[in-house]
C-alpha cells in the first residue's frame, strides 16, 4: 500500500511526463479533481516551462485558485507574467479582488500594465485603487466584494438584495447595513433577516459593528482585532465612516503566520523576512553575517573581561568552570524573558496592559530563580573546592545577580522598544545573551577578586 508521499511523487512524475509530452488533454484529466492547494505544491515543483503548460491546461477557475495558493514571491509572479496577457486576465477575473491585487502587485511595472490593459475597464480600475494601499495594511488585505443593504429597506427587500449580491460574492459572513451615503451603521444577522416579518424595517434589526478598521491600520493589528473578538470578517471604513470593504479571517490567518515567522527570524538574528526560508546561500550569508559580526564584537568584549581578571582565574582555577555555568544560565534566563515578553506585548496590544507589570513580573521571576540556582551552584562549588565558604558566597551572589539582570534585560529592552514604536522582536537574543555573559563574568570575577584575593 503506497503512502501519501509516494502518491504525491507518482502524480508529480506523471505530470512532468505529460507536460514534457505536451499532452494538454491528459494533463487536464490528471489534475481536474485535485485541490488547488495540493496542485499548487505540485506545480511549484515542476520546471518553469512545464508550469506554464500545466496552468494553461487547467480550467480558468482551478488555474486561478492554484496560482493564488502558490507561495508569494517572484516564482508565481514570473509564472503569471509568462502567460499570454489575455489568459492572465482571465485567471485574475476568477479571483476575489484581494487575491487578484496580491498577484498583480508582485508583477514588474511593465508586466502589470499589460495585464491590467487586458482586463475590463471597471475591474482594472478596482485593482488599481486597491494597489494604492500598502500591502501590509488593512487596505492591502481588504476585498471590496461584500453584501450590504440600505437601512431603510424592509426585511423582504433586504433578502431580495442579499440573494442578488450573494451570487457574486464568495463566502460572505455578514450583511452590512449602510445609509444612503454608504456610511456603515452596523450588521444584520442572516437568521434575523430570514425570520423577521417581511414588513419589518432593517433599522430595527441592525446591530452596531463590533469593531471597524481604517485602511491604513497595520495588518498585525487587524489580526489581533479579529482574534480578540472572534470575528469572521471585519469592515474597513474611511475617516468619515464610509464602508470601503471587508477583511475575512482566512486572510488574517496568513498574516498571523507571516508575522510570527518574521518575529522568530528576528529573534534568531537572521532578518525579518519569511522569504529567508528560500534564500540562496549568498542571500543567507548576507542576512546573517551582520548579526554574527555584532556577536563577534560582544564576544571580544567578554573575552577582554576574562583576560583582565586572568590573575584571579589562575589563583582560583575552579572559577574557569563556574564562569560558563553563570553566563550560560543567565543567557537562558534572558532568552526566556525575551520570548515571553515579546509574545506578551503582542497579545496585550489594545488591552491597556502596562509594560511595567511585565518587567516587574520578570524581575520577580529572576529573583526567585537566582536564589534557587545560586544556592545549588554555590553548594556544589563549596564542596568541590575544599569547603571554602567564601567561594560559595561569590558563586551565590554572581548567579543570583546575573539571573536578576537577565530577567530584567530580557523584559525591559523589548518593552522600551515597543514604547518607542519599534518592533520589540528586534531585541535579538544576540544582545540579551551578550549582556548576560558580560554581567556574569564581571560579577563572578569581580566578586572573586574582591573577596578571595
Amino acid at each position: 500500500m503506497s503512502t501519501p508521499e509516494q502518491e504525491i511523487d507518482e502524480v508529480h512524475e506523471r505530470l512532468a511526463q505529460l507536460a514534457a509530452a505536451g499532452d494538454v488533454q491528459a494533463l487536464h484529466e490528471a489534475v481536474a479533481e485535485m485541490h488547488p492547494s495540493d496542485l499548487a505544491d505540485l506545480v511549484e515543483s515542476l520546471e518553469d516551462e512545464h508550469q506554464v503548460l500545466v496552468l494553461s491546461a487547467l480550467p480558468a477557475e482551478l488555474a486561478s485558485e492554484t496560482l493564488a495558493e502558490m507561495e508569494e514571491g517572484d516564482e508565481r509572479a514570473d509564472l503569471l507574467a509568462s502567460l499570454d496577457p489575455s489568459k492572465g486576465a482571465e485567471l485574475i477575473q476568477e479571483l476575489a479582488d484581494d487575491d487578484a491585487v496580491d498577484l498583480v502587485a508582485e508583477l514588474e511595472p511593465d508586466e502589470r500594465r499589460r495585464l491590467l490593459e487586458a482586463l475590463p475597464v471597471e475591474e482594472a480600475g478596482d485593482i488599481r485603487e486597491l494597489l494604492l494601499y500598502d500591502e501590509e495594511t488593512a487596505g492591502g488585505l481588504m476585498t471590496t466584494e461584500l453584501v450590504s443593504v440600505q437601512v431603510s429597506l424592509t426585511a423582504a427587500e433586504a433578502l431580495d438584495r442579499v440573494r442578488i449580491l450573494g451570487r457574486e460574492v464568495e463566502d460572505f459572513y455578514s450583511v452590512f447595513v449602510v445609509d444612503a451615503q454608504h456610511h456603515l451603521l452596523g450588521t444584520v444577522r442572516l437568521d434575523d433577516l430570514v425570520t423577521a416579518d417581511p414588513e419589518d424595517v432593517v433599522e430595527s434589526l441592525v446591530e452596531p459593528p463590533t469593531a471597524t478598521v481604517l485602511p491604513e491600520m497595520d495588518q498585525e493589528e487587524v489580526g489581533r482585532l479579529i482574534s480578540r473578538y472572534n470575528l469572521a470578517s471585519i469592515p474597513v471604513v474611511n475617516e468619515t465612516g464610509v464602508l470601503l470593504g471587508r477583511i475575512t479571517f482566512d486572510d488574517v490567518i496568513d498574516v498571523i503566520e507571516a508575522e510570527q515567522t518574521e518575529d522568530i527570524f528576528r529573534l534568531a538574528g537572521v532578518g525579518g523576512d519569511e522569504e529567508a526560508v528560500r534564500y540562496t546561500w549568498y542571500e543567507s550569508v548576507r542576512a546573517r553575517l551582520p548579526w554574527l559580526f555584532i556577536n563577534l564584537l560582544t564576544a571580544t568584549l567578554n573575552a577582554s573581561v576574562v583576560y583582565f581578571f586572568r590573575g584571579t582565574i589562575v589563583s582560583k582555577v575552579i572559577l574557569a568552570s563556574v564562569m560558563g555555568i553563570v553566563a550560560g544560565m543567565g543567557g537562558n534566563a534572558g532568552t526566556q524573558a525575551l520570548a515571553v515578553t515579546v509574545r506578551g506585548i503582542a497579545l496585550a496590544r489594545g488591552t491597556g496592559r502596562k509594560h511595567g507589570l511585565v518587567v516587574g513580573r520578570e524581575l520577580m521571576v529572576g529573583l526567585v530563580q537566582g536564589l534557587v540556582l545560586g544556592t545549588l551552584v554555590s553548594v556544589v562549588a563549596f564542596l568541590v573546592d575544599g569547603a571554602d565558604p567564601r567561594l560559595g558566597l561569590v558563586v551565590f551572589l554572581a548567579m543570583s545577580g546575573n539571573q536578576i539582570i537577565a530577567s530584567f534585560v530580557g523584559s525591559f529592552v523589548p518593552a522600551v522598544l515597543d514604547r518607542l514604536g519599534f518592533d520589540p522582536a528586534v531585541a535579538s537574543s544576540v544582545f540579551v545573551t551578550a549582556c548576560t555573559d558580560l554581567c556574569g563574568f564581571l560579577l563572578l570575577l569581580g566578586l572573586a577578586t574582591s573577596i578571595l584575593t
